[in-house]
């Protein structure tokens, strides 16, 4: 049974941190396309754009990172000492605080956008 679950298990991790690897690598081309198009654009890229720009990467980036964690889940059931359980351990930690870090950021930066667009739109007289 335990030589099953390793024989399925290892595929399995390669093939999600192959779909880790192309979201983070698609995400950052997108971003990079973006970014040159603005510049190309305008010369610059002002802060409303550049928040846009980081927020679709941002996306991207958790993704990715959601992909890689759900590999180290995986990962955790065939690892057979622990040692290595320990080193997963702490890949699975630095990966679920940069995910917990960049959602942080991204709710920020929505807030910040829906404030700014409640300041942009007339107010309605009253009836």
């Amino acid at each position: 049974m335990e030589r099953w679950l390793i024989a399925v298990s290892e595929p399995t991790i390669l093939a999600i941190d192959f779909i880790a690897l192309g979201t983070i690598v698609l995400g950052t081309l997108i971003a990079v396309k973006d970014g040159i198009a603005l510049l190309m654009a305008r010369g610059e890229i002002d802060r409303h754009e550049r928040r846009h720009l980081w927020m679709r990467y941002s996306h991207w980036l958790v993704a990715g990172l959601t992909f890689q964690l759900a590999a180290d889940i995986i990962e955790s059931s065939i690892t057979p000492d622990w040692d290595g359980i320990g080193r997963l351990a702490a890949v699975a930690v630095i990966r679920t605080f940069l995910n917990y870090f960049l959602e942080r950021d991204v709710s920020e930066i929505r807030e910040l956008e829906r404030a700014r667009e409640r300041e942009s739109l007339p107010e309605k007289p009253a009836p």
